[in-house]
């Protein structure tokens, strides 16, 4: 059985400590943009965290926001736009199919 591409990149498989060996973002930091609602990641039955792949690329486009000089106010309200930009195209290219269906 293999799982969808989306669901494999959502699944929880890094520690914290691997997270922050791949990203270069201390653990402390991570914590941090957790509490402060810019990631999530998945929890185990035990409370251990668990980060994604998608998770990975979130915290890539907050250290660029980051540098790019804005604060953690701006960037959750950033991604929370670019989130909702995705799903409002996501939806507008399905019904734009449906349309095309009908016509």
């Amino acid at each position: 059985m293999t799982l969808e591409p989306q669901t494999r990149s959502q699944r929880g498989v890094y520690g914290i400590s691997v997270m922050s060996e791949l990203s270069g973002v201390g653990p402390q930091t991570l914590r941090l943009y957790e509490r402060r609602g810019l990631l999530t990641p998945t929890r185990t039955g035990g409370g251990t965290r668990r980060y994604s792949e998608s998770d990975l690329e979130t915290l890539r486009r907050i250290t660029e926001l980051i540098d790019d000089g804005v604060n953690l106010v701006g960037v959750r309200l950033i991604l929370s736009l670019e989130a909702e930009n995705s799903s409002l195209a996501a939806r507008i290219a399905q019904l734009s199919e449906s349309a095309d269906d009908q016509a």
